[in-house]
C-alpha cells in the first residue's frame, strides 16, 4: 500500500507542474512583443490605430516609415517592428479591419513599465 501512496503523490506532483508549465508557456505564448518605453514609438503606434481605422494610406506611410527608423535608431524591439510590419502589410493588402484588430490587440498587451526621459514620469504628490 506504501507503494501506491506514493505513485500517487507522484502522480499529482507530475500534474501540478505540468498545469504550471502549461500556463506558464500560455502566458508567454498567447502575448506581443513588447515595443518598449519609447514614448513617440507609443505615440507613433497610436497614430497608425488611427490610420487604419480611418482607412488613411498617407497616415499609414507614414507611420510605417517612422516606425522603420525608430527600428533602425534601436527605439524599437526587432520582434515588436516585425509584428507592427505584418500589421501594416495587413491593411495595404485592403484587409483594414483585421490589421485594426491585430493592432488593438497588440496594444492592448503592451507593458507601459518605465519612461524613456526621466522627466515624463508621474511622480506622486507630498502633502
Amino acid at each position: 500500500m506504501e507503494t501506491t501512496d506514493r505513485n500517487r503523490v507522484a502522480l499529482i506532483a507530475l500534474a501540478v507542474v505540468a498545469v504550471i508549465l502549461a500556463v506558464v508557456l500560455f502566458l508567454n505564448l498567447g502575448s506581443p512583443p513588447q515595443m518598449g518605453p519609447d514614448e513617440e514609438v507609443f505615440r507613433t503606434v497610436d497614430a497608425l490605430f488611427t490610420a487604419l481605422t480611418g482607412r488613411n494610406e498617407k497616415q499609414l506611410a507614414q507611420c510605417e516609415q517612422r516606425l522603420k527608423g525608430y527600428q533602425e535608431a534601436g527605439k524599437l524591439p526587432a520582434k515588436a517592428a516585425k509584428s507592427l510590419d505584418g500589421i501594416i502589410q495587413t491593411a495595404r493588402a485592403g484587409r483594414w479591419q483585421p490589421a485594426a484588430e491585430r493592432l488593438y490587440d497588440f496594444m492592448r498587451g503592451q507593458r507601459r513599465e518605465g519612461s524613456a526621459s526621466p522627466g515624463k514620469q508621474v511622480r506622486a504628490k507630498k502633502g
